[in-house]
């Protein structure tokens, strides 16, 4: 349970001089009007590849512990334990730490951390953290917490969010450490600036960014992306349309070689009848089939298939036309997703990336539950891309208190 060192100088250093300026009587206050909560996610995993590996099922039990006092003066805290454990004997899987190499991958290792721990500053319309915390931007494809594993991505360093106006809004995160999803053995150290503006009109909201990612690590390894999006709706002859679009351009550093691509995303959505349906594109640029578009601070399990097969965008870039179908029954909310994968810049051996159909039901219970079933099928294309037929299946439940 590591705290990035640079980090914890400067949370205590804050933390200090926070406790010098108010009495101790107003700190009692701040203890006892908090807010106490308990997260649990019990959850089946299964995965099935058309290769030598063995079938992969997890039961693992997830449990969130979070505090969170009161204010005074401007001042509040967090604090926030996450434990990852194996349940009833059910790990027959590689948890990408070693263990069971010999079957299919599941990303939730066992694993007991600090989630969040930071402190916070807030003064009308500005917010200021410090510490371990999740930071997420727009819709998650560039900076996300990727919530779906049991261990979930938060980051170590400072934020800053300006609300200039009712409908201008800016951020700034400087990151030192990225907590990801395989326990704290794979950390990574960096020295990461996220810049996000955005501005809502009456059509939509309009967002512009610039995410200066570099591992910290002593090499040449810079990311730069610089984009804009667009999203909200509008109505067409009384017809309520929703919308995205996004176009970003990067900048990457390895080592003595540079690379540039693009990335594109174009979305509308509507609903009839009660049905909702989207069609969507997203392209993931490839630089001349040597290197695709980056997103490594992405919540990534939302894009591209549920099966995870491009977590990594391989260097021929990816196309990715997807179209859906959700709607509500039995008390739930269901989904039916397909996509269809391409290369950005195919070569003679690698063009078609296969294809993927995605299946979700949902359903709350009470207040405090919620249980699903999902499941994901891939159907590989070349041969030379490397991929195989894949199969997943969740099944799981979640209480909140």
């Amino acid at each position: 349970m590591k705290l990035n060192k640079t980090t914890l100088c400067l949370a205590l250093t804050l933390a200090s001089s926070y406790s010098t300026t108010v009495m101790a009587n107003d700190i009692a206050t701040a203890l006892s009007n908090g807010k106490a909560t308990v997260d649990l996610n019990l959850r089946y995993e299964n995965v099935d590849q058309d290769n030598a590996l063995k079938t992969a099922s997890a039961l693992t039990l997830h449990t969130r512990l979070s505090y969170a006092t009161g204010e005074v003066n401007g001042f509040s805290s967090l604090v926030e334990f996450e434990d990852s454990r194996n349940v009833l004997g059910i790990d027959d899987y590689n948890n990408t730490l070693g263990k069971n190499t010999d079957h299919s991958v599941i990303a939730d290792p066992e694993s007991t951390e600090v989630d969040q721990m930071l402190l916070q500053y807030k003064q009308e319309s500005f917010t200021a953290k410090l510490g371990r915390q999740v930071i997420t931007m727009d819709n998650h494809r560039f900076v996300g917490h990727v919530g779906w594993r049991q261990d979930r991505q938060t980051f170590d360093g400072i934020t800053f969010d300006y609300n200039a106006s009712e409908n201008l809004s800016f951020k700034y995160g400087y990151i030192t450490q990225r907590n990801r999803i395989f326990a704290d053995g794979k950390d990574i150290d960096s020295k990461d600036h996220l810049f996000n503006a955005a501005y809502k009109t009456q059509a939509g909201t309009i967002s512009a960014y610039s995410y200066l990612l570099e591992v910290d690590n002593n090499s040449d390894n810079a990311l730069d992306t610089y984009g804009i999006r667009f999203n909200g709706a509008t109505q067409f002859d009384k017809q309520k349309i929703t919308f995205a679009f996004d176009y970003a351009i990067q900048d990457a550093d390895a080592s003595s070689t540079s690379y540039s691509s693009n990335y594109l995303l174009a979305e509308v959505g509507t609903t009839v009848s009660g049905l909702g349906f989207k069609v969507g594109y997203e392209l993931l640029g490839s630089d001349d089939g040597m290197y695709g578009f980056s997103t490594p601070l992405a919540t990534l399990h939302k894009f591209n298939g549920w099966s995870d097969q491009f977590l990594a965008t391989p260097k021929e870039g990816l196309s990715d036309i997807y179209v859906s179908i959700g709607g509500k029954a039995v008390g739930g909310k269901w989904a039916v997703i397909y996509h269809n994968f391409n290369a950005d810049e195919a070569s003679d051996t690698v063009d078609d990336f296969g294809s993927e159909i995605n299946a979700v039901y949902t359903k709350k219970f009470s207040k405090h539950y919620t249980a699903g079933i999902k499941f994901s099928a891939y159907s590989a294309g070349d041969p030379a891309t490397g991929k195989v037929d894949t199969d997943k299946l969740w099944l799981w439940v979640n209480a909140k208190f």
